[in-house]
């Protein structure tokens, strides 16, 4: 069955340009843009009249590319590149992407964001075929079932592969003469293309990386389609029309930079609706709200305008320090959380604070913030959380498979306000959330994907719903015992 990984880690970030002598320079910059949504390795793969070069690494952009020798030998005129954090496979080199095939005929880069949720059947079946597999992340797979397909041309055995794989993904595929981009039937990742002011194109996770190597957006790539960009342009074409929007809602609630559009909705601005909301479904008599940064300041002072309290700085992060999520057990954890927050006393002392945050998952960090502030000298610390409680697990492209770590899925709200020793505990409900992005779609839950909050998954689970039952089995029985 499918790896558990450990945390709430942030999917991968796509970055791929057509049409640019710079391009594997722009690639580079465009992945520094999105070097939030993956921190553990990085890969650019350069097309030169026809000819693909990689350079990949452990690590984070400017560590693989420390030395400058490695972009410079990356010439040509298109390229694409990846950040990555592993949903699937381990953490080895070699799933470190662009992964790079060479074929007699032909050579590919493929870089994918989201999780495959038919990826072991499908393995499983094409190793009993034959099929020799490199990496132990399902990003392999599609590469396999283009070459598989009997169709006549390129364009329409990725067609043919793109509908025997199911979840989320948004895929790049640089050949020796076209960039491919495609989404899955639900959009769940985000992605986008814009147009560079030399004319060339880009395909990009997220519109803030279009901004800093100056592209112009042109659109959200939508459900089902395929793009294809060569010599004669941008080509927009669909390989299925079974569509509809899930966006994951986390993109708005977290992952996402705030200065990025999703579907026409700004992040920062959707995030401070939250707040707003926030403060009229979970009120406080308090003297001052406090956001935990970086990534709950927009929905901390949404929060703030909305009750007419005054927003304070009375947290510090060290810009320097890594996400606590990195870290592989426990104990480091606790230590990133000390090495990454400081309370600034000045502010927080003999206060009645309400402390917004974006999210909870293991409870671990919401302790220690809120220790943080008493120890610093809060009278009261009054926790608000801008999303719904997060209970259940995700299968396409964040590392939430298991409910076992989820702190709301094994408590209740009062248990948790206990187990953090706050004052009080609310949470943003569904419709809040909903209503604050405000996507004009015609889709279940206003076109996003809820199903972390309410288990209402937009497409079957295929090798994940079996350990899945179970899982929920389980811990129904553990709440009707009362453990």
């Amino acid at each position: 069955m499918p790896t558990e990984v450990k945390g709430l880690n942030e999917e991968c970030g796509l970055f791929g340009v057509w049409g640019n002598p710079d391009a594997a320079q722009l690639t580079y910059f465009g992945l520094h843009a999105l070097q939030h949504r993956g921190q553990e390795g990085a890969g650019i793969t350069a097309n030169d009249h026809g000819e693909l070069q990689s350079e990949r690494g452990l690590g984070l952009l400017a560590d693989v590319f420390r030395d400058p020798a490695r972009l410079a030998r990356l010439t040509g005129e298109a390229a694409v590149g990846h950040v990555r954090y592993a949903t699937a496979g381990n953490h080895g080199v070699e799933n470190i992407q662009p992964l790079e095939f060479n074929f007699s005929d032909s050579q590919f880069a493929l870089a994918h964001n989201g999780n495959l949720t038919n990826a072991v059947s499908l393995r499983r079946n094409l190793e009993q075929n034959g099929a020799i597999f490199h990496a132990s992340s399902d990003s392999e797979i599609l590469m396999h079932l283009i070459r598989r397909s009997p169709a006549g041309s390129l364009t329409d055995q990725l067609k043919d592969a793109l509908r025997q794989v199911h979840g989320g993904f948004a895929y790049l595929l640089l050949t020796n003469d076209r960039l491919f981009a495609a989404l899955d039937p639900n959009g769940f990742r985000p992605l986008v293309v814009g147009k560079l002011p030399t004319g060339g194109y880009v395909v990009c996770s997220e519109t803030c990386a279009l901004d800093t190597v100056g592209a112009t957006f042109i659109q959200d790539v939508h459900p089902g389609e395929l793009l294809t960009i060569d010599d004669q342009g941008l080509k927009i074409d669909h390989y299925t029309t079974d569509t509809q929007l899930a966006i994951c809602s986390m993109e708005y609630i977290y992952f996402a930079r705030p200065d990025s559009d999703i579907h026409g909705v700004n992040v920062h601005s959707a995030r401070k609706r939250m707040g707003a909301a926030l403060a009229k479904e979970q009120p406080v008599d308090a003297d001052i709200v406090v956001g935990v940064p970086n990534s709950s300041l927009s929905a901390a002072t949404g929060y703030a305008e909305a009750s007419g309290l005054p927003y304070e700085m009375g947290l510090i992060k060290n810009q320097y320090s890594s996400r606590t999520f990195i870290q592989p057990t426990q104990a480091l954890r606790e230590q990133g959380v000390r090495m990454k927050l400081s309370a600034v006393k000045g502010v927080v002392a003999g206060k009645r604070v309400v402390l917004i945050d974006d999210s909870i998952v293991r409870g671990t960090t919401s302790r220690r913030i809120v220790k943080l502030l008493k120890d610093a000298g809060a009278k009261e610390v009054h926790l608000r959380i801008a999303s719904p409680p997060l209970r259940f697990p995700c299968f396409y492209g964040i590392d939430i498979q298991t409910t076992k770590e989820l702190i709301a899925a094994q408590q209740t709200i009062p248990e948790m306000c206990h187990t953090f020793g706050a004052d009080s505990l609310g949470f943003l409900s569904e419709q809040g959330v909903i209503d604050a992005v405000g996507l004009k779609v015609d889709a279940p839950y206003g076109g996003l994907c809820m199903a972390y909050f309410n288990g209402d998954y937009p497409t079957p689970l295929y090798d994940y719903q079996a350990e899945y039952d179970e899982e929920q089995r389980q811990l129904q029985a553990k709440q009707s015992r009362g453990d």
